[in-house]
């Protein structure tokens, strides 16, 4: 089965899950389907720890696994 690498360190999903809530906020007072599509992405790149921006640049701000080296 395919299972996704994780690529966005703690402090980077807390950020985005704050930048979710806030688009869902947001969302809800205007009404606006768009905010909310990016409130979704958002809270899922949050929830999952995977971001498909970071995944094509090669970038992760997880932290190094010293044990696997």
């Amino acid at each position: 089965m395919f299972r996704i690498k994780s690529n966005i360190g703690k402090k980077d999903r807390i950020i985005r899950f704050s930048i979710a809530m806030i688009l869902f906020a947001y969302a809800a007072f205007q009404k606006s389907f768009i905010a909310l599509g990016a409130a979704i992405f958002t809270l899922y790149e949050a929830l999952a720890g995977w971001c498909i921006l970071y995944q094509i640049l090669g970038k992760s701000s997880c932290p190094i696994d010293k044990k696997k080296k």
